[in-house]
């Protein structure tokens, strides 16, 4: 069970630039494992391996919020922004996010336009937005009252949308104590929520009033007319889709997942009737001392994503080589949930977005390194759009698998032994025999 220290404003004020006493004391650190790093390093002697300290970083980002956070009324413009947890489901807690500060705030709540910026420019974003929270039910989508539908009106702003926000109190700026967890904004409890008349845009409103087309394909629709997947994933979790009796309300997190995948199946689906490539390529990007490479096979879809995060990264803390997990995909797809989690989704995406706009049909295998300078998770949408940007960038070619295989590991740290142990689509590339070499 976290537990809250206060060792910030004491300890950690000096390493804070601006970091005045008693916004230091508004700020609650909640501990997390392995806190005793933390601890004992207070930020200075790097001793989790990367060379910033995450925890410094995100209390920097927090304290320049200042005194802008310490009331309990904030008004501002909203991207637009709303959020919906998990914790409790069925029972989840709902709410908008408000900047104090108005104008063109469209950046503050828009990954698509995030990729290549400082880590510490994203997490001021973050955290600049202010969480109001009020309990809902999922099942409340089906007939929204008037908060719902607020907030449903809001996700479907055209533009940021002039906000006012009455929490009971002032917002809580909790600082957690462990560098796995993503940076968010402060939040409280919801007294009050006002948005002036927002520009609506009519894709996804047509969509919202469509009570007979189903959840997947409004998603679709909604992707084909050009809105952002970042957009349609915040008005799926509001339940804004779907025949009327069916809609819920989803968690943030797992509609990003949703929408990732259902945008990708149907890509999928229209990939497999594309000619295939007439060669092997080789992509290549790095962002956020993480490499990423891709090979593209000229095959009948087959799908496959891995990641390896070395020592001392979000999800390798403890050990001394690098964690290696991913899943795959046939030509027929896969019927569990991929072990790797909202990634795979995600690069899948990205991967028939590119085919898709060949109009042409590859075996895909994509892998990931994480080195310890990425300092801090940053959620789905940054794989997503890594392995976008990936796609855009020229490629290799290459007359054989082999050729192929080795420039792209040759980009990378592990070694092609131990990519062929972790992959099916490699080890199986390299060591069957193909019926069109005979």
């Amino acid at each position: 069970m976290p537990r809250r220290i206060t060792w910030l404003s004491s300890v950690m004020v000096p390493s804070v630039t601006g970091l005045e006493d008693d916004v230091a004391k508004s700020i609650e650190v909640v501990e997390s494992p392995p806190a005793w790093m933390c601890l004992a390093c207070r930020g200075a002697k790097l001793l989790c391996g990367k060379p910033r300290c995450p925890i410094i970083v995100k209390a920097q980002s927090m304290a320049k919020q200042g005194p802008t956070m310490a009331t309990n009324e904030i008004l501002g413009s909203s991207p637009p922004g709303v959020f919906v947890g998990r914790l409790g489901y069925p029972k989840v807690s709902i709410g908008p996010m408000v900047p104090p500060q108005f104008g063109d705030t469209t950046i503050l709540d828009t990954p698509e336009e995030w990729l290549g910026r400082p880590i510490d420019e994203i997490v001021d974003y973050r955290y600049s937005l202010v969480r109001g929270n009020s309990r809902a039910s999922v099942e409340d989508a089906r007939e929204p009252g008037r908060f719902l539908s607020s907030l449903q009106e809001l996700a479907m702003a055209a533009k940021p949308v002039d906000t006012e926000l009455r929490l009971t109190k002032a917002p809580r700026r909790i600082l957690t104590l462990s560098e796995d967890t993503q940076p968010y904004g402060p939040s409280g409890p919801l007294d009050r929520f006002k948005i002036d008349n927002p520009s609506v845009d009519r894709r996804v409103q047509t969509a919202y009033y469509d009570r007979d087309l189903d959840a997947a394909g409004a998603v679709s629709d909604l992707y084909r007319k050009g809105v952002l997947v970042t957009r349609i994933q915040k008005a799926f979790s509001l339940g804004m889709f779907g025949a009327g009796p069916r809609r819920r309300i989803v968690p943030t997190r797992w509609s990003i997942t949703a929408v990732d995948s259902s945008i990708s199946l149907e890509l999928v689906d229209k990939v497999k009737h594309r000619p295939t490539i007439d060669e092997y390529r080789v992509y290549s990007f790095g962002v956020y001392d993480n490499q990423y490479v891709a090979v593209l096979m000229p095959e009948q879809w087959r799908f496959e994503w891995i990641e390896a995060w070395f020592p001392n990264t979000t999800w390798n803390q403890h050990t001394t080589a690098p964690y290696m997990i991913g899943d795959y995909e046939e030509y027929f797809g896969r019927t569990k949930y991929a072990r790797v989690g909202g990634c795979y989704y995600s690069t899948r995406l990205a991967v028939t977005e590119a085919l898709e706009r060949e109009r042409r049909q590859a075996a895909a295998i994509v892998l990931r390194e994480t080195y310890p300078g990425f300092i801090m998770p940053l959620g789905v949408w940054n794989v997503r759009e890594s392995i976008r940007e990936l796609f855009r960038r020229p490629h290799e070619k290459h007359g054989t698998f082999r050729g192929a295989l080795d420039s792209a590991l040759s980009k990378m740290r592990i070694s092609k032994g131990k990519w062929m142990r972790e992959s099916v689509l490699i080890s199986r590339e390299l060591t069957q025999t193909k019926i069109s070499a005979y």
